[in-house]
């Protein structure tokens, strides 16, 4: 991890990523925002309205789509490019 201030002086020149505090902790919140989202797409496929001949349990559809949510919620929480004015 590198800070602001230990930067040498060319670079500028080189394209170097600067790990904030803030970064890290906006990584912290997406994974756990992402992983709440799997877990209440298992919990609403598992607790969801069936009929009387199926079976309970966790199928593999639910945890297909239980991970497809996850990535979904983590690709649309990712941090853009330009900073907010």
């Amino acid at each position: 991890m590198t800070r602001t201030g230990d930067l040498p002086p060319n670079a500028a020149c080189r394209r170097e990523t600067v790990v904030t505090v803030r970064d890290v902790k906006d990584q912290g919140l997406r994974k756990f925002v992402a992983v709440l989202a799997g877990l209440a797409v298992i919990y609403f496929g598992v607790t969801g309205h069936r009929g009387t001949e199926d079976g309970k349990g966790l199928s593999g559809g639910v945890v297909l789509l239980a991970v497809l949510a996850g990535l979904l919620v983590w690709n649309l929480t990712k941090p853009g490019d330009k900073p907010v004015k």
